[in-house]
């Protein structure tokens, strides 16, 4: 089924009002990405926090209608309730689902991370006899597909730890690659949490297709079961994540290794500041602009 797009040029400062008159209007979904990237490789998509705005300065705000929708009438609606929009700051075209479920299909490909673990396309066959832990993954409409530097270094850090019989919460799902590589690497359990319905969606197909649907249950804020967890990993935004350490520090059994991350470099200082009032051993790894924070509960 096409939808129809219409794709908004604006300041980030800009980003809330006009989100919330396209849902208004009826938007299916809207997503961000950086309009000052200068090739479509370098445009990271994402969905801020609640109440923040975008890392960029002037960004392109992509909205997705049904198909059917007047073009004409959207934009003089979009007029009487933003009446300071200017007509070329609006771009319409017509999408197929797949360009925008599917389209990573065609460069997504196998990618390793830390000494065992890899993270393939549904599209691609794993090596028979190799001795890897291998995620099938579909990312769906949610984030994370591995690619991005935050998930990377996650799942590295995942790598690294003996999961065996332990039980994880992945704070942040999005397709819930997280939590399904730490029950591929051997934990026994894990709690997947986000406030969007759409990643819980994917999360459970993925964890389906990987065989460990038994020992993923996932769930809103605020519906989580509330058994401190032996591992513990939050892949978010710097805002959410020093808003949330309490409840993050309450969500940890004495001793659990925890990683966050989601951090832009100069941003870490804040949050090692916050999270030392309960978690030893605080250390930071950076890749590109990101970095992750790790430790223990104290």
């Amino acid at each position: 089924m096409p939808f129809l797009e219409l794709a908004l040029t604006l300041r980030a400062e800009q980003q809330p009002r006009v989100e919330e008159a396209l849902d208004d209007l009826g938007a299916l979904s809207i997503t961000l990405r950086d309009a000052d990237a200068e090739t479509p490789d370098e445009q990271a998509i994402f969905e801020p926090g609640v109440g923040e705005l975008p890392l960029w300065p002037t960004i392109t705000l992509d909205a997705l209608f049904d198909a059917d929708t007047d073009r004409r009438g959207l934009v003089e609606a979009l007029g009487e309730l933003l009446p300071w929009l200017e007509p070329d700051q609006l771009a319409f075209r017509e999408v197929a689902d797949e360009d925008w479920e599917r389209a990573w299909m065609d460069q997504f490909k196998p990618m390793p991370f830390g000494r065992r673990l890899w993270i393939y396309p549904w599209n691609i066959e794993p090596p028979t006899g190799e001795d890897i832990v291998v995620v099938r993954l579909d990312p769906g409409l949610a984030f994370g597909s591995g690619t991005h530097p935050t998930t990377a270094l996650c799942l590295e850090w995942l790598d690294g730890l003996d999961l065996a019989g332990q039980r994880l919460i992945d704070y942040g799902c999005g397709s819930g690659i997280l939590a399904i590589a730490a029950l591929k690497l051997g934990a026994a359990g894990a709690v997947g949490v986000d406030n969007d319905p759409q990643a819980l969606i994917a999360s459970r197909d993925n964890a389906q297709r990987n065989g460990v649907a038994d020992r993923l249950a996932v769930f809103l804020p605020g519906d989580e079961p509330h058994a401190p967890a032996d591992v513990f990993v939050a892949n978010i935004l710097a805002g959410p994540l020093g808003e949330l350490a309490p409840t993050f520090a309450a969500a940890c059994k004495p001793g659990a290794p925890f990683a966050i991350s989601g951090i832009l470099d100069g941003q870490q200082d804040e949050l090692l500041a916050r999270y030392g009032e309960w978690f030893d051993g605080l250390r930071v790894d950076a890749r590109e602009d990101w970095v992750r924070i790790s430790g223990r509960r104290r």
